[in-house]
């Protein structure tokens, strides 16, 4: 018996002899595939599988036999992320779903409405929608024929008088970006189901830890995953989950358009799943008390978080959202002091801030601030501004996992320099 470790990777004489020096370089010897399961997500790091047969690859190119072909196609690490969203987003539903892996939120977002529309159909989208999707819809789906209608995404009476018989989908957002408005997910799911027409959620500034649309009658849900679903600031990525025949649609659309997910960014998204409800429920509970503590603050002209009493749509977030977790965006609009106001005004707290900083997206553990009209929103005229309902000076607070309390004395000590 041989006293050789039978998990020793050992090569016996003649073995990877065959050929030249290059190819015994490609063809290296490789292990066979582990019978046990690993704990941790494999990264299938590559782009191209390899087939026993020449008919072999082309069913499973052709969705006639389940399989991998190539990894913009198709790829398991990511296709792992998008079951993840699936099942989390899913639950609660009494149907299937099913979901997709994208490259960035805005690869999620524009392939969704690439796919529902066509040239003379219509979509209706809330007026203080998020400034990419604004500029999906104006600079790329006008160019070939698309109308749109923006309407205030709370009044389901105005949603429904906005649909005609050539709209493709109805738009909503399950918190507003910036405004922190709440969409009436059931109303609208109503409204939609009984026009035949899609409802779609943004719910990136929820994730499925505060708010699963699906459960409340949305036909898809997008995320921009770069977000909470990922949670650390270093990596992109978005997903759409929803009703299986238009999430088939969606990947079709994903497969020709090209916004497909690598998979060291899928590993590091299937990752953060499993720490949100954890990271949600601080994140939340900490926006609560900066949102609560500053509320009348003499320096802020209006405060914008659905955990607030006064919020607008504070009774709705309740019913909607998990016990207690009302989303950790807070919006802060500054007093113009004697300094003059508007823009300058929101710029000014920005710049004032020791522990926020100033920088682009939300949803990973530092505190994060932006501008809104000079950047998020940077689209928007003042017109368009003010039809959504967005001061000048708002400033977006994405609340990260620091301690509530320096996170206040930061926001007042930089509101006492305006």
């Amino acid at each position: 018996m041989s006293d050789r470790p039978l998990n020793l990777p050992i090569v016996e004489p003649g073995d990877g002899s065959n050929g030249g020096e290059g190819t015994r370089a490609v063809h290296t010897p490789r292990p066979d595939p582990p019978h046990q399961l690993p704990v941790g997500l494999p990264t299938y790091r590559t782009s191209t599988f390899e087939f026993e047969t020449a008919q072999q690859y082309a069913d499973v190119l052709g969705d006639r036999e389940g399989g991998y072909t190539y990894s913009r196609i198709d790829n398991p690490t990511a296709d792992a992320f998008a079951l993840g969203v699936a099942a989390m987003e899913g639950y609660g539903c009494d149907r299937p779903i099913a979901a997709q892996p994208f490259a960035s939120g805005m690869a999620a977002i524009s392939t969704v409405l690439l796919t529902l529309c066509s040239t003379g159909r219509h979509v209706v989208a809330p007026t203080a929608a998020y400034g990419g999707t604004y500029g999906v819809l104006e600079h790329v789906l006008a160019r070939f024929g698309v109308d749109r209608t923006y309407v205030d995404g709370t009044d389901v009476d105005a949603v429904r008088d906005a649909i005609t018989d050539r709209t493709a989908v109805v738009w909503a957002e399950t918190i507003a970006n910036p405004t922190t408005a709440v969409a009436d997910l059931p109303a609208l799911a109503a409204v939609c189901a009984q026009a035949g027409v899609p409802l779609v959620v943004d719910s990136t500034f929820a994730s499925p830890a505060v708010c699963r649309p699906l459960a409340w009658g949305a036909n898809l849900v997008v995320h921009s995953a770069t977000k909470y679903l990922g949670g650390h600031s270093d990596v992109t990525g978005g997903a759409v989950a929803g009703d299986v025949e238009l999430v088939a649609a969606v990947r079709r659309a994903r497969v020709d358009l090209g916004g497909s997910l690598g998979p060291d960014d899928a590993f590091l998204l299937h990752r953060g799943l499993a720490t949100l409800p954890v990271r949600m429920g601080r994140h939340c509970a900490t926006a609560l008390a900066v949102a609560e503590a500053l509320a009348d603050h003499p320096g802020i002209e209006r405060i914008d978080y659905p955990g607030l009493p006064g919020h607008p749509q504070h009774e709705l977030a309740g019913k909607l959202f998990t016990a207690g977790r009302y989303g950790a965006v807070v919006t802060i609009t500054p007093r113009s002091g004697g300094r003059g106001g508007g823009r300058d005004a929101g710029m000014r707290l920005c710049d004032g801030l020791r522990v926020g900083r100033v920088a682009t997206s939300l949803g990973g553990v530092h505190t994060l601030v932006s501008h809104v009209a000079s950047t998020t929103h940077r689209q928007f005229d003042d017109a368009t501004l003010a039809a959504a309902g967005i001061p000048p000076a708002a400033v977006r607070f994405s609340i990260g996992l620091e301690d509530a309390d320096d996170l206040i004395a930061d926001v007042s000590q930089a509101l006492e320099s305006l």
